[in-house]
């Protein structure tokens, strides 16, 4: 009871502060249960005492503002719904676009204390000079650093260090989040296809992972790994900092201090020479590398957080949000783009259906003229020439028409890609995402159905024969133990006649012996099959 009077006040005081900067409860035409119209009621008289306070403030800022004076678990929301148009509307979500991720710095001594309880001894062990911050956001915040190495040399870092008391603060909140998700779907029947529950407990898996830095070392060091044979890719100069694993713990992350000009300054790019339209071609292409290749992407990149470096590689900085896909969703987004690309919306749409993500009631043909509508208006037209915004707008709108659920990685991939596309087309305003994305999603598909695709299906499958193999004594040990436990069952925990006893004891041996064989020849089959998909033909 105490914990939902907690959630009903923080929830209604996030709900006065909205009033004051004058953001709508319910957008025009939207039907919403009667408590939202009420609370939107309850809300005019603040909404006409402070409408002097919101004429300094541009409209499509206002909603960023109130998240921002409502604290940093407010803010991380907004930037996580500005991912969700299908719940919030595409206009909100470009309002919440403006939301910038920008808190005061805590003090000097709380840094001392955290470094010295994360790291252990005294701040002076482990960094050599520690500047003050030069970035502040809702969870942590930035330093810039010096350190020396064994043999003497001194480099710099980056040091990235937890906000004190960030921990309970979201917990707090969070647990309000999920009171109201809760509510939406108990009376409001129809928001249960879109799953405020789940995008809940996907905030809360995020946050989770923001709130442990090695997790983000874990995170930088594998997509590390991932894209290092990709440099010597004329589209692929993208890389990540070095991470310093001696100086990261729960609370702090030291990395590699980046040099480089902010990818959203043209002039600085230009003038110290950079070829714009090769960083344009690079950003989106080693974003669908990085997704469809990989399943493993940076799901921030925006331009505050790239950079380019003084070779000209595009740097990613700030991992906190990544994004993962499994096989089936790497397969669905690489299919769809080749589908679209090549113009084939009956494929686009049959993928679809066979991922599962359309209800099978529904008509393929159907679906696939809402692909052709979605796919033919952006052909051959430059990226300036394509909002992005209508573009998705539209996509929502056929996935209530096809009572398709939403599924969150899919929709954290399709913000990414707006977001990567923007950062491309601000250097390239002439780039054409499809031509872009050509070369990747083929090499996808030569790489998943070509012969290389077909060779390493069948190293997979005579892996999993050979696991099946390895276990084949174990299961003939079981078989005798089965065997040998019915056998003494039989003598000793029935009441039988010897005569009984005996018949049932060869039956068993009978049936062991049956086991040993069926076993012996199935391994024996799984054999062959592995050799037949695994050595040439001829």
């Amino acid at each position: 009871m105490a914990s939902t009077i907690g959630n009903v006040l923080r929830l209604t005081r996030a709900g006065l502060v909205l009033a004051q900067h004058g953001v709508r409860f319910v957008p025009t035409g939207s039907r919403v249960p009667l408590g939202l119209y009420l609370a939107r009621a309850a809300t005019l008289p603040i909404r006409a005492l402070t409408w002097p306070l919101r004429l300094r403030q541009p409209k499509e800022r206002r909603v960023a503002g109130a998240l921002t004076s409502l604290g940093p678990s407010y803010i991380k929301l907004g930037q996580f719904l500005a991912t969700r148009p299908d719940l919030i509307g595409a206009e909100l979500a470009h309002d919440l676009g403006h939301l910038q991720d920008r808190l005061a710095p805590f003090a000097m001594p709380q840094v001392r204390k955290a470094i010295e309880a994360a790291l252990g001894g005294r701040l002076e062990d482990h960094y050599a000079d520690l500047g003050p911050p030069v970035a502040a956001a809702s969870i942590a915040q930035v330093h810039r650093a010096m350190v020396i190495d064994a043999g003497g040399a001194p480099r710099e870092v980056a040091v990235k260090i937890l906000r004190p008391g960030i921990e309970r603060r979201f917990r707090r909140d969070l647990d309000s989040y999920f009171f109201a998700a809760r509510q939406i779907e108990r009376w409001h029947p129809p928001s249960r296809r879109l799953r405020p529950l789940a995008v809940v407990e996907t905030l809360a898996r995020s946050v989770e992972i923001e709130m442990d830095m090695r997790l983000e070392a874990a995170a930088i060091s594998e997509m590390g790994d991932n894209i290092a044979s990709d440099q010597t890719l004329p589209d692929g100069r993208f890389r990540v900092p070095g991470v310093d694993w001696r100086r990261t713990a729960k609370r702090v992350l030291t990395l590699e201090w980046i040099d480089g000009i902010a990818i959203s300054d043209r002039a600085a790019l230009k003038a110290a020479g950079h070829d714009l339209k090769a960083l344009g071609l690079t950003v989106l292409r080693s974003f669908l590398r990085h997704a469809m290749r990989d399943g493993f992407f940076h799901a921030d990149m925006h331009q505050g957080n790239l950079l380019v470096d003084s070779e000209g590689f595009v740097v990613a900085v700030d991992f906190g949000i990544m994004g993962r896909l499994g096989p089936k969703e790497r397969r669905f987004l690489a299919e769809i783009l080749h589908s679209l690309i090549t113009r084939d919306y009956r494929r686009a749409a049959a993928i679809h259906f066979e991922a599962g993500y359309v209800p099978a009631h529904h008509s393929v043909e159907v679906f696939a003229q809402a692909m052709r509508a979605i796919g033919e208006p952006i052909h051959g037209r430059t990226a300036d020439q394509i909002s992005m915004a209508d573009l998705l707008g539209q996509l929502f709108a056929y996935t209530e028409v096809f009572d398709m659920e939403t599924r969150p990685e899919l929709l954290l991939l399709q913000k990414t890609m707006v977001v990567a596309e923007g950062v491309a087309r601000s250097l390239d305003p002439e780039l054409d995402i499809w031509s872009a994305a050509e070369p990747i999603a083929k090499e996808w598909v030569a790489a998943n159905y070509g012969v290389s695709g077909r060779l390493r299906e069948a190293g997979e499958g005579a892996e999993l024969m050979g696991r099946v193999i390895a276990e084949v004594p174990r299961l003939l040990e079981g078989a005798e133990r089965t065997a040998l436990a019915l056998a003494d069952m039989a003598r000793g925990g029935f009441r039988l006649d010897e005569d009984t006893v005996e018949r049932l004891a060869a039956a068993e041996a009978r049936h062991g012996r049956s086991i040993r064989l069926a076993l012996w020849l199935g391994a024996l089959a799984l054999t062959a099959m592995a050799l037949w998909l695994i050595l040439p033909a001829g």
